[in-house]
């Protein structure tokens, strides 16, 4: 219950201020809540206490002490009333447990509750559960849906032919291999779907929620095709029930005379056309009845199971009372004999109709037996589909489901016996309704109850199929789904149009043994989906991972897994290879097109499970060479004036691109936002999500974080000490050059700027200093010319690094290196150019040297004297130093204290001074004269002199980037981040 769905009245003497600025008073004595609470048994169970408390009123009592508390009059509970409130209050009202703050940890959206004025009473009912309908339990809701939906038109029509074609042997190593991967498949689901409250999607919502919305489309959709297409597979067969039974309402007749390559008499099959057209004309009889009457259908489901179970009772009653050549020649009757005979195989050719011909087109094998038997152990997920009507999901779902699986796959591996020891072989290839045939005690039952399953088995996948349509849209995730969104309780009429359209199309196909496979692909990529996702959950074993179902083992789930693979080759590498290039296709088109949020799925607790073990295997030592990756913290904006609405520079994030080696490695983008926490972390909260939406849109791989201070100093203080794990630690501080500081008279500049770099040198980070960001290139602009760096100090070879950095990118491929050494005297020139040459040779790095002796840089150029705008900036920044040196000794003069400036005591030696500010004048004079027309100058970052003031070192900065567009100044840190050594 939040405070802000509570707005207590007159709040007696000490109101409670919460969010927002709402105010509270604090629990009485006398209030409904307490009473109720103080009075219960400390056994009672949390439901008994929420029946007495969802409908109490909040009321406030204002009679209260000085000390807060109540008084201790009877009236007021006596002694022990203050004592209940003041340790209530010390809670407050979001202590206490209701009917509101349970269905909020669900995630269910709970209407607002509005706040009653002062001194009105509300009853606290908003998000009660309405009576809804009667909930079904295991029975009912699970294990008759499984049953009916498992049990169909295979079993009646195709199941005899398989154990003739296959022979018993093969056949019950069918059964059981499609058995275990169903039942496989159930444990998988049972685990899963006791692992929390189950929402609409069945197998959609649980692969979604454990291997990630992408996956989870992907899936579904495939599984909602492999239902539409199964409508297909259920009409045709009752249709070719009806047709055999009524030979006279074909249209059109086929006949064959050859079996097994022998003249025989003439056979009469069904005609394709005679499917397409009596299967279209049910196909829309269906689809007005589910427009119509979709409740009236999940009312009379069960009763669709009787006439299925009474068929094959029949069936069972006719196997034992057969005799031979009774009911009809190729009976044998239960005979030992025939069981010998139809052990072993016997693959031959058939005809598109299923009949022997060894001129057929259609040859047969165990891995198409695979296929075509499939589709009759599928429909395990019926009692998934139906979990928002079960009493209780976590326990019908898994007893339901595997009831159903063993007791269709016992009574498949008995009638496999049966069926082989009741008839001869050429029997079961010839007469395609045999269980009608030697049913008791006439065929028409069985005909009736095939016609009866299949109708209601389409029925339901009608029903079925829309509404996982509509599940994957109402998560708007697919902007192309939209068409099919639904309101919560409205029927899903868009989606049930296209799910008829597709049933039909697969109907015109006409062809039983055709469209079978295509149902097995879909629902095997469905059940490798949910073993793959128990196999991941039971692997992490996050704290969230508690089925109620115990009876499972990471190692039967990706058994389970493996085994639809197989089974999906078995059948056909052809159709195998479709169905997941579908699949993988509608992946790529989610990830790219695709909405999806963070559902807590497997992969994000595999990839944070794998970041800590990462993290623990890399220690707390110093990473080698030759595995150092920079991690820039780039200052966002640490100075300069841009629009609120801007949360860093544009450029930022292009230069920390380009300090990845193909965009491989993180960068942490920072800001420091002055003022106190409290009173701030909403606005850090929302300029973080700010800033994080321009890394995403800048593609740069990286994490946003906004850090509340009382000052820019403190803050980056804090942030140089603490950002990072471990070896993660940011170890490259990078921020754009203060240019605008003298132009906005930003006087606080200086100090932060001297301070930051020398936080950096305490906390052993690199600093790299971009001036010119704005000219900086993005992707798309190319760049020619030289990349110089001015190699003057020992960094770690962090400057060639990043030069080579610099070259994997398009915008700096086609430039050149060129190092630039200091030597102090002419004769060490020559070997210190032989010994940088050396060095990058073994770096295998390719670049130009060039020495540059301290000497020469009191040469005068070639035609002329010293740069005009040199010589007037140095003369400058001497007028501006001494002025400031004479205003900070006047101030201290003036009170009687030794020198200060940025509150801190300053040493100043003139001398010294002047000999920096000529020496940056030098450097700068040195680069404009080699690297004028440089795509980029790298330059060793001198660090801020002791003693120094800020003001001071600023005027060396600026004399040395003066003029020049495009800058790096870079300092490393006391380690090497290059190696000589493989």
């Amino acid at each position: 219950m939040d405070n802000g769905d509570l707005e207590g009245g007159d709040g007696g003497d000490l109101p409670f201020h919460g969010k927002g600025g709402r105010k509270y008073s604090p629990v009485g004595a006398h209030d409904r809540a307490v009473l109720e609470m103080s009075s219960m048994d400390p056994g009672s169970s949390s439901s008994d206490s929420k029946s007495s408390v969802k409908k109490n009123n909040v009321r406030n009592l204002g009679n209260l002490d000085s000390d807060g508390r109540e008084g201790s009059n009877p009236e007021n509970g006596g002694t022990n009333g203050p004592y209940r409130e003041h340790k209530l209050e010390l809670f407050g009202f979001d202590s206490l447990v209701s009917i509101l703050g349970l269905k909020s940890m669900t995630g269910e959206q709970i209407p607002a509750v509005s706040s009653p004025g002062d001194g009105e009473d509300v009853s606290i009912t908003s998000g009660q559960p309405k009576p809804s309908d009667v909930k079904m339990g295991t029975m009912m809701g699970v294990f008759i849906p499984c049953l009916q939906s498992i049990l169909g038109i295979i079993y009646y029509i195709r199941f005899s032919w398989i154990i003739g074609m296959g022979g018993i042997g093969e056949s019950l190593l069918l059964v059981s291999l499609c058995g275990l991967c169903t039942f496989l498949t159930g444990i998988s689901l049972s685990a899963i779907a006791t692992n929390g409250a189950m929402k609409g999607g069945g197998p959609y919502y649980l692969i979604g929620r454990a291997l990630g919305p992408e996956v989870g489309v992907s899936i579904g959709l495939c599984f909602f095709l492999g239902n539409a297409v199964a409508g297909a597979l259920y009409v045709l067969g009752a249709v070719e029930t009806f047709l055999k039974a009524l030979p006279s309402a074909g249209i059109f007749t086929e006949t064959s005379t050859k079996v097994n390559g022998t003249v025989s008499e003439p056979i009469q099959s069904i005609s394709t056309h005679d499917l397409q057209i009596y299967g279209i004309v049910v196909t829309i009889i269906l689809c007005f009845i589910v427009f119509g009457g979709v409740k009236m259908i999940n009312r009379v489901a069960p009763a669709f199971l009787i006439p299925v179970l009474f068929s094959i009772f029949c069936i069972f009653i006719g196997v034992f009372l057969a005799k031979k050549d009774d009911p009809s020649p190729g009976v044998t009757g239960l005979s030992l004999e025939s069981l010998k005979d139809n052990w072993s195989s016997d693959y031959q050719n058939t005809n598109s109709a299923g009949i022997p011909d060894a001129e057929g087109n259609v040859h047969w094998n165990f891995h198409a037996l695979v296929g075509l038997f499939f589709p009759a152990v599928t429909g395990i997920m019926a009692g998934s589909n139906r979990s928002a009507s079960l009493k209780d999901t976590q326990r019908s779902i898994p007893i339901g489901t595997l009831a159903a699986t063993l007791t269709t796959t016992g009574l498949y591996l008995i009638s496999v016996l049966l069926f082989g020891a009741v008839a001869t072989r050429d029997k079961l290839l010839t007469d395609r309704l045999l269980t009608a045939t030697i049913a008791w005690p006439f065929p028409a039952i069985i005909h009736i109850g095939i016609i009866l399953s299949t109708l209601g088995a389409a029925l339901q996948s009608l029903t079925g199929a829309p509404r996982l349509l509509a599940a994957i849209s109402n998560d708007d995730i697919l902007p192309v789904l939209n068409y099919f969104k639904v309101a919560e309780g409205s029927e899903p009429y868009m989606a049930t149009l296209f799910t008829a359209f597709i049933c039909m199309g697969c109907v015109i196909i006409g062809n039983l043994d055709l469209i079978t496979p295509t149902v097995t692909m879909f629902f095997l990529l469905c059940y490798s989906g949910v073993n793959l996702s128990c196999f991941l959950l039971d692997l992490l074993d996050a704290p969230s991972w508690r089925p109620r179902w115990k009876f499972h083992h990471w190692s039967l789930s990706l058994l389970g897994a493996s085994l639809c693979i197989v089974i999906m080759f078995l059948i056909s590498w052809s159709f195998t290879v479709v169905s997941l290039a579908l699949a993988s296709l509608i992946y790529y088109y989610v990830s790219i097109k695709g909405k999806a949020g963070d559902w807590g799925d497997g992969f994000k607790s595999a990839y944070f499970q794998l970041a800590l073990r990462s993290l623990r295997s890399l220690g707390a030592n110093q990473v080698h060479p030759k595995n150092w990756y920079p991690i820039p913290l780039v200052f966002c904006r640490p100075w300069g004036k841009l629009p609120e609405n801007v949360p860093c520079h544009p450029k930022l994030a292009d230069f920390a691109n380009c300090m990845k080696k193909k965009g491989r490695g993180m960068s942490i983008f920072i800001n420091i936002l002055d003022g106190d926490y409290h009173e701030r972390a909403e606005d850090a909260k929302a300029a973080c999500k700010q800033l994080d939406t321009y890394i995403n849109y800048k593609n740069c791989e990286g994490v946003a974080e906004i850090v509340v201070a009382p000052n820019m100093t403190e803050g980056f203080r804090g942030i140089v000490q603490t950002m990072g794990l471990g070896n993660l630690k940011p170890n490259i501080v990078v921020m754009r050059y203060p240019e605008i500081w003298r132009r906005e008279n930003l006087q606080e500049i200086p100090g932060r700027f001297v301070g930051i770099i020398n936080d950096c040198i305490v906390a052993n980070k690199a600093v790299v200093i971009v001036k010119g960001l704005d000219e900086w290139p993005n992707e798309y602009q190319r760049q020619y010319g030289t990349i110089d760096l001015y190699w003057i100090v020992r960094d770690g070879g962090l400057m060639l690094l990043l030069s080579q950095l610099l070259l994997t990118k398009e915008s700096f491929e086609s430039c050149k290196i060129q190092v630039f050494c200091i030597a102090e005297e002419d004769s060490d020139a020559e070997g210190l150019k032989a010994d940088v040459k050396k060095f990058l040779y073994d770096l295998r790095m390719q670049a130009e040297v060039i020495v540059i002796t301290i000497k020469s840089w009191d040469v005068q150029p070639e035609g002329g004297s010293q740069p005009d705008e040199s010589m007037e900036a140095f003369t400058a920044a001497q007028q501006r130093v001494g002025d400031y040196l004479a205003e900070i000794k006047a101030t201290a003069k003036k009170e009687g204290t030794p020198l200060i400036a940025d509150g801190k005591p300053v040493i100043v030696n003139e001398q010294q001074v002047e000999k920096f500010l000529y020496t940056t004048l030098k450097l700068n004079s040195t680069i404009l004269r080699y690297s004028r027309m440089a795509a980029v100058v790298l330059v060793s970052l001198p660090p801020p002199p002791v003693s120094h003031p800020a003001y001071c070192y600023m005027e060396y900065m600026d004399l040395l980037v003066d003029n020049l567009p495009r800058l790096l100044m870079v300092r490393g840190y006391r380690r090497d981040v290059v190696t000589l050594f493989t």
